[in-house]
């Protein structure tokens, strides 16, 4: 009989690969105000191009580019980092999130 030589199917976890819950919790938070942020900033973006009354470009230009750096902190830093640097920029994600929709929506 011949010996079996295939992998486990998942990684042992180790300390460098073990995220506790709370990070897991934290990622997905901000894994979805940056999603959800992107998908307002792209109906802001079509409202502003289709509508004579819609949200004016400053506004469109402001959502897009919120969108933008909160994807890139999300996916760059949140997604692939661990400890601090990731829990600072999950605050950024959402800040950037909390800035533009209070000055856009409600200033």
């Amino acid at each position: 009989m011949a010996t079996d030589r295939t992998e486990p199917l998942e990684t042992p976890v180790t300390e460098q690969n073990a995220v506790g819950t709370g990070g897991r919790v934290w990622r997905g938070l901000t894994g979805s105000v940056a999603a959800g942020f992107a998908l307002l900033a792209a109906v802001v973006l079509v409202v502003a191009l289709v509508s004579d009354s819609g949200p004016g470009t400053a506004v469109a230009v402001w959502h897009v580019l919120g969108a933008l750096a909160a994807l890139a902190l999300q996916v760059l830093l949140v997604d692939r980092g661990r400890g601090p640097v990731a829990g600072l920029a999950g605050a950024g994600v959402v800040g950037l999130a909390g800035a533009v929709l209070w000055t856009c929506w409600w200033a």
